[in-house]
């Protein structure tokens, strides 16, 4: 038995804990006789009992507490459970129901997960990382709470992204959990209700901006490098004025990337790729329209934009492909309030300040909506569409469900069943027209943890944006014709694992033919991964 452990202290540690699954002889070895109820349990029934509990409770976010409590309680028997049934498990444990959780983080609190570093202790991170009782990290998340999902800026509260994160890279791709490190870099919150709840646990003063910020993330990131030096860092959930730059900043210096923006865009791209199966058309001969021009939006349109330029397209000639709407209206070159990061879009074209006006103008194949805002793909919107598309792509992928600009019934009704859709948050089969529908989850959890596997075993050095074309096109190869008949264009969470190895096994091809990893190459890439996967079982000791 690891370090040693015996007795309540054993039974304590989630990683070491097996709970009623400890066969007779060894709790008699480590002291545990007494301790647990007489009966031994194998893990297969640990998991039926799991499954029985959850299925008793009626809210949402009680199952998310139970499963966080096993979580901190028996770690392999919590992978097990959701990896039994990952279709069920993961919209519990991240999103939608995640959401929430992390809008009452501090008054739901139970056991502490991860590293909280706020800026007040700056000079002093090395001392506290040090505290992380694991000496190999290979893959931290990292949020400061500004944007979490469409929910705003929720301070620290925003930790429930960071460990949610996280456990898809186990439960989706096999990631071994013992390598993974939940991070908050607090900076304060400009959330003044927050700031007024004497239950909330982060900084209480308005967030730090500027120089003094950019040198606090600077430390983080020399001393993770230091003291983790084969670890990825994920960007997750940052304002966009802060992720772009941030990612900028490093994503050619260290292994890093940020998934709202470039998970966020392969997941996208493989939606894309799948439904040019069903249109049967190039996907240089496309044209987007963006609902929403921040980090997300930009990151999709630069991944398709570098896709395109792959089937022949100069890259100025698929930016052009690819355009964006705000809140100001169509991103266009005479704006005065266009970031860097939107600047490559701008079109020569009079400004629009509508929607529909944009589509009747553009003339695109597939609007994607990355807005935060719900209901802004209306049945005008989806009416304009279907009149110049046989089968318009209908991408609605705010987080989480409240936040989507429409709902799977409202796409397919409105277009009268032409509608590709595949939405950001979970939406129920449909039955339009006597026909049924099974709408796709644009889910970045086909991407990242996939990513976060293939960056695993090869140990490799940096995450470039060619990886996750790789990923998309993996991803939509694993659509079967059977799913594009039913309206899904991405491949059953059901099968999660065996999608995300298959991806892993790509990217980490990619990773050895461009000479990025740092682990030597194997001859079986993909017996290599499988390898390396994370299975839950309970070893005897």
């Amino acid at each position: 038995m690891a370090d040693n452990a015996r007795g309540a202290t054993l039974l304590h540690d989630p990683r070491l804990n097996k709970g009623t699954a400890f066969p007779a002889e060894e709790r008699q070895k480590l002291g545990l006789e007494g301790l647990l109820p007489p009966a031994v349990i194998p893990l297969e029934l640990q998991v039926t009992r799991v499954h029985s509990e959850i299925d008793g409770l009626q809210d949402d976010l009680q199952k998310y507490l139970a499963l966080s409590d096993l979580q901190a309680r028996n770690e392999r028997l919590f992978y097990a459970v959701l990896m039994s049934d990952p279709a069920k498990y993961i919209p519990l444990v991240y999103t939608p129901t995640v959401g929430e959780a992390c809008q009452k983080f501090s008054g739901i609190f139970r056991a502490t997960r991860g590293m909280y570093l706020p800026i007040t202790a700056r000079g002093r991170l090395q001392e506290i990382l040090r505290n992380w009782p694991q000496s190999d990290v290979r893959f931290i998340v990292v949020t400061d709470g500004e944007r979490i999902l469409g929910l705003g800026d929720l301070g620290v509260d925003g930790m429930g992204i960071a460990i949610g994160k996280l456990a898809l890279y186990t439960a989706c791709a096999g990631v071994p959990p013992q390598y993974c490190l939940p991070v908050v870099l607090d900076v304060g919150t400009n959330n003044h209700a927050l700031l007024e709840d004497p239950l909330y646990f982060g900084l209480r003063q308005e967030r730090v901006r500027g120089e003094e910020y950019a040198a606090f993330v600077d430390e983080f990131v020399a001393v993770a490098q230091t003291l983790y030096p084969k670890t990825c860092i994920q960007w997750e959930d940052f304002a966009n004025f802060n992720a772009v730059p941030i990612l900028e900043r490093y994503r050619d210096k260290i292994c890093t990337y940020n998934d709202d923006i470039q998970g966020t865009a392969g997941i996208a791209l493989a939606g894309v790729f799948a439904a040019l199966r069903v249109t049967k058309q190039k996907l240089a001969d496309q044209r987007f329209l963006f609902l929403g021009g921040g980090s997300a939006g930009s990151g999709i349109a630069e991944l398709i934009s570098q896709a395109m330029a792959m089937e022949g397209l100069s890259i100025d000639e698929a930016r052009k492909r690819n355009a964006l709407f705000d809140i100001n209206g169509l991103i266009v070159s005479s704006r005065s309030d266009l970031t860097d990061f939107q600047k490559p879009f701008a079109l020569d074209h009079a400004p629009v300040n509508t929607f529909v006006e944009a589509i009747k103008a553009l003339k695109p194949t597939g609007i994607i909506g990355v807005s935060t805002v719900p209901k802004l793909f209306t049945r005008q919107v989806i009416e304009a569409m279907s009149a110049l598309n046989e089968r318009p792509i209908i991408f609605p992928y705010s987080n989480p469900t409240s936040r989507s600009e429409c709902t799977a019934e409202e796409a397919y009704r409105w277009s009268d069943g032409r509608a590709i859709f595949a939405s950001g948050s979970p939406f129920a089969p449909v039955e339009i027209m006597g026909r049924k529908f099974v709408p796709g989850q644009g889910n970045n959890i086909y991407i990242f943890p996939a990513m976060g596997m293939a960056v695993y075993a090869t140990e490799a050095t940096r995450v470039t944006e060619e990886m996750f074309i790789i990923a998309a096109k993996a991803v939509a190869e694993q659509v079967t014709e059977e799913n594009l008949a039913a309206g899904l264009i991405y491949p059953p969470q059901s099968h999660i694992l065996g999608a995300s190895l298959h991806v892993a096994e790509r990217v980490a091809t990619y990773i050895y033919d461009k000479g990025l990893a740092r682990a030597p190459r194997p001859g079986d890439v993909a017996a290599l991964i499988r390898e390396r996967a994370y299975r839950p079982a309970y070893e005897q000791e």
